[in-house]
């Protein structure tokens, strides 16, 4: 186990705050959009897989279906060339490594915003390669632990070649190499499924001194998810048990 369940408990809080604020649903749109136009401009789930990840993921966090409608209808209009996904590295204070994943329709208003970001919270954008290689790309299952058994996690991992599979109090998580993404459902069967995303998994973790050192780097890694460019933001940083926000 790699002990990530903490950054992943992290992460789930972080995003019932993100919705309170009305930012969720919007970066949502944007995936669902971006799904659309990168699989071929189909808006059929049935046939668009990563659209119909995208659809459940918003359904997970109650996305109203006009919405969803709203976001398809984006994806297949006449301003759909001028959306696309696009990563950046950086650095995060004390050295650790960023992966920032975006949707935008200009590349050049959102690196300014992440590079002014990471400037002011004590950290710097870097250049294409300069962290990349420090992760695994990688796609990620998150199982209920209620719902799912040990046994059946561990046998659907080794059937998707699994880098690692890591679980805290309430779910397990299945990390797999990344050309393996189209055969999740082929691997399910029954077992019932939270969450199955594009994952940027650290090759190797850094666990920081204190506390306050830890609460700078998720401070500017809260920033940046803030931005309404920024969807996701991996980092290297290892949050030992004993950290307190």
């Amino acid at each position: 186990m790699s002990g990530h369940s903490k950054w992943a408990n992290i992460k789930r809080k972080k995003g019932v705050t993100d919705k309170a604020k009305g930012i969720a649903f919007a970066k949502l749109s944007r995936i669902i959009t971006l799904s659309v136009i990168e699989g071929g401009n189909i808006p059929d789930p049935n046939h668009n897989f990563k659209l119909r990840l995208a659809i459940d993921k918003a359904r997970a966090l109650n996305m109203p279906k006009d919405n969803i409608s709203r976001a398809i209808e984006k994806g297949t209009g006449s301003g759909k060339a001028l959306l696309r996904e696009v990563l950046y590295e950086g650095f995060a204070p004390h050295g650790i490594a960023l992966m920032i994943q975006a949707t935008t329709d200009n590349p050049n208003r959102t690196v300014s915003e992440m590079k002014n970001l990471c400037e002011m919270n004590g950290g710097k954008l870097g250049s294409q390669g300069s962290v990349s290689y420090l992760f695994d790309h990688c796609g990620m299952v998150e199982f209920d632990k209620t719902a799912n058994t040990e046994e059946a996690v561990f046998n659907f991992g080794e059937a998707m070649k699994a880098i690692d599979i890591d679980q805290n109090e309430s779910s397990y998580y299945v990390y797999f190499p990344f050309h393996e993404f189209g055969r999740i459902k082929e691997h399910l069967g029954s077992m019932v499924t939270i969450t199955s995303e594009v994952d940027f998994r650290p090759q190797l973790t850094i666990t920081l001194a204190d506390d306050s050192q830890i609460r700078s780097v998720l401070g500017l890694v809260e920033k940046l998810e803030e931005l309404d460019d920024v969807q996701r933001v991996f980092t290297n940083l290892e949050i030992p048990d004993s950290f307190h926000e």
